[in-house]
């Protein structure tokens, strides 16, 4: 753990990561608004004021300025300390868990664009197609490679192989669809947004046709428990501040499908081991 090289290593990474944390929060900003995420660059909401190359630097800017626009003194959102935090960390652990390999690359992506889609749904009920589309020739792209290339770290990848991927995009996008086409049946109002299917074809192409199903069991178990115990109560607190009338809020059921994915990526199989040992053992 003390060994020079690994520090090095993970240093690295964690720059690394912080630095694709700071692109996510381009990409959560930009994309809703469908904007570029190259031109123009950073500019503060507010004021309008450039954004310098040392006041973008991830986690130190922000740090450094104490969250606030160095033209106008506005607060900056500590959403862009904490995404650029969380994906540096995602990231070391990826590298921490299994190495520098290719494996650890795929995770850290894949959990890269699962928190952006959750950060977006959360925000604007949206899941943007720049998501779903890099992140399924993503998933597909490295299957392939890795049956090609007969990748010695891929017999310790959590990832479908490139056959399964294929079923696996095809019937977790299938089921989502169905799910939603029942809920909208039964509520008579759309219950689905299409960004779901598409999130869950990248989902099932990363774990598999049968993971795929556990994903879609466990986010809405995710949902069943913190929605209305988390996002219920502070809806209400503030509808009362504000004393506006409260209004039942939709379920943005991306915010709970991401992680549910990440879950069942690194621990599904052991979770089907584990209800099968207890329960029809």
């Amino acid at each position: 753990m003390t060994d020079p090289t690994v520090l090095v290593m993970l240093a690295l990474t964690f720059a690394s990561g912080a630095a694709i944390g700071s692109f996510l929060n381009v990409c959560v900003a930009r994309w809703p608004a469908e904007q570029s995420v190259v031109a123009p660059r950073s500019r503060c909401p507010g004021c309008g004021h450039q954004i310098r190359w040392y006041e973008n630097v991830p986690i130190a800017s922000w740090l450094a300025l104490r969250g606030r626009c160095s033209g106008c003194r506005e607060s900056i959102s500590p959403q862009y300390l904490i995404v650029e935090l969380l994906v540096a960390l995602g990231w070391v652990a990826a590298v921490w868990a299994y190495g520098p390999t290719l494996t650890a690359l795929r995770v850290a992506v894949f959990g890269t664009i699962m928190a952006g889609i959750a950060i977006t749904d959360a925000r604007h009920y949206l899941i943007p197609d720049g998501f779903t589309i890099f992140g399924l020739f993503w998933v597909l792209g490295t299957a392939l490679y890795v049956t090609l290339a007969q990748d010695p770290s891929a017999s310790a990848s959590p990832f479908a192989d490139s056959a399964d991927a294929l079923l696996g995009a095809c019937a977790a996008a299938g089921a989502i669809a169905i799910v939603g086409w029942l809920g909208e049946a039964a509520l008579r109002k759309e219950a689905m947004g299409f960004g779901d299917v598409t999130l869950m074809a990248v989902v099932g192409a990363a774990v598999g046709p049968w993971l795929g199903l556990l994903t879609i069991f466990v986010g809405a178990a995710l949902a069943a428990v913190v929605f209305p115990v988390v996002v219920l109560p502070i809806v209400w607190l503030r509808a009362r501040r504000s004393q506006r009338p409260f209004e039942m809020p939709q379920v943005p059921f991306g915010v709970f499908l991401a992680p549910a994915a990440l879950l069942t990526l690194l621990w599904g199989r052991e979770l089907v081991d584990w209800y099968i040992t207890h329960f029809l053992g």
